[in-house]
């Protein structure tokens, strides 16, 4: 299946934006026409799943989610394309000339666990982008994802392109481990998902790697920060999906705030949250807050995925940002401040692919920083970093032009 990707990958180059577009458009309206086949399958893959599960808001489907993934199709393909893009171009003083042009990577491999949407969201953007795509999705949305894909793979026929454009893997690690080690027919593997999932792609794969997906993200109140902008935006970071690799998983404080800890955190008591706190912090919150534990050692640099999260203490913004460091995954993280200096510092000397000030990491999403659609946030600092939005999965050649020169 590997080379029957490759071929159709060959097959897109020759495609004009507009069909692609078109393409895209359909495929829209055959996701909303197929939305209760897809409710069913969906129904299918929740009954397998602990209803206690966390993640099982990352795997459900509704109309309104359906309409939703239909609309970022449609949104991909109103963006401009990636493809054919001249990025520089160069003439050399014996007449020729050298232009640098975005192309296709040529065969994407997507690797994620349980998000029926990716399929839809990766398959969209890559195909704007000019490559096939080799799914592996997770086994927890196995139904739904034969589902979809079926879906793409029938509006890629109607329109007459090869259908191996998308290619759902099977389930189990074979699969896995073969795409990991498809160097000849594979261009790049991106795995969207867990810390773990993450780390054995990259501790295993013989294919270039791009990391998505694990975020460990802190917020941390500055001793200059306000009471009301901190409460909400580590509510909102918190409790918003508590799913999502942009969730907060740990409040850093400093020392001379934890008088009002208590007033911070009572809109989490709502939720249902369970802090798991540092002596100092649990020592202020003890009697004020319902659901309150004392922190073990790794508590802190865990992904919750859960109404869960942890409260570190520090001394100054030193602390802080050595914390973070220490426990982060270079994702997002946020300062809640009011002094300008001590944002700067934040900001400048935080490792991580977003920095926020005063600003709910949420909004670590491609469709909020106006990109489209996403095929995940980049932890890393090769090639890609944040949102991988469309311009993220081509790369380039250069295309040299001349009259007959020759190098000496």
């Amino acid at each position: 299946m590997f080379n029957d990707s490759r071929r159709a990958a060959g097959s897109l180059l020759s495609m004009t934006a507009e069909h692609v577009n078109d393409i895209l458009i359909a495929l829209a309206d055959d996701v909303e026409a197929a939305s209760a086949a897809l409710l069913a399958a969906n129904a299918s893959d929740l009954a397998r799943m602990d209803a206690e599960n966390p993640k099982r808001d990352r795997l459900a489907l509704t109309p309104q989610r359906i309409a939703e993934i239909a609309s970022g199709i449609r949104a991909v393909a109103a963006l401009p394309s990636p493809v054919g893009n001249v990025l520089d171009r160069r003439t050399r003083p014996n007449g020729m000339t050298i232009t640098k042009v975005s192309v296709p990577f040529g065969v994407i491999g997507v690797i994620y666990e349980a998000r029926p949407n990716v399929t839809f969201d990766v398959f969209a953007l890559c195909f704007k982008a000019g490559s096939a795509v080799l799914l592996k999705g997770g086994h927890e949305a196995a139904e739904t994802n034969r589902a979809a894909i079926a879906i793409i793979r029938g509006t890629l026929e109607a329109a007459g392109v090869n259908p191996d454009a998308a290619i759902l893997l099977p389930d189990g690690r074979e699969a896995t481990a073969a795409l990991l080690s498809a160097r000849d027919c594979v261009d790049l593997i991106i795995p969207r998902g867990s810390r773990s999932l993450i780390d054995y792609v990259r501790d295993n794969a013989r294919v270039p790697v791009i990391e998505t997906g694990a975020g460990v993200c802190h917020t941390y109140f500055h001793n200059s920060g306000d009471i009301a902008t901190a409460r909400d935006v580590v509510c909102n970071a918190k409790t918003r999906r508590v799913s999502v690799c942009n969730a907060l998983d740990c409040l850093v404080v400093d020392r001379s705030r934890l008088s009002v800890l208590p007033a911070l955190c009572y809109s989490l008591a709502e939720h249902g949250v369970h802090i798991y706190a540092d002596d100092e912090a649990y020592e202020a919150l003890d009697g004020a807050y319902p659901y309150l534990h004392k922190a073990a050692a790794d508590d802190f640099g865990r992904e919750w995925l859960d109404y869960k999260m942890s409260i570190a203490t520090v001394e100054g913004i030193d602390e802080a940002i050595d914390f973070i460091g220490r426990n982060g995954s270079k994702h997002s993280e946020c300062i809640v401040a009011e002094n300008r200096e001590a944002i700067e510092r934040f900001q400048r000397d935080v490792d991580a692919a977003c920095v926020y000030a005063n600003v709910s990491t949420a909004f670590t999403d491609g469709a909020q920083f106006g990109f489209g659609a996403e095929i995940g946030i980049s932890t890393q600092k090769l090639h890609a970093r944040g949102p991988m939005a469309l311009p993220e999965i081509v790369t380039y050649k250069y295309v040299i032009t001349g009259s007959g020169q020759t190098r000496p």
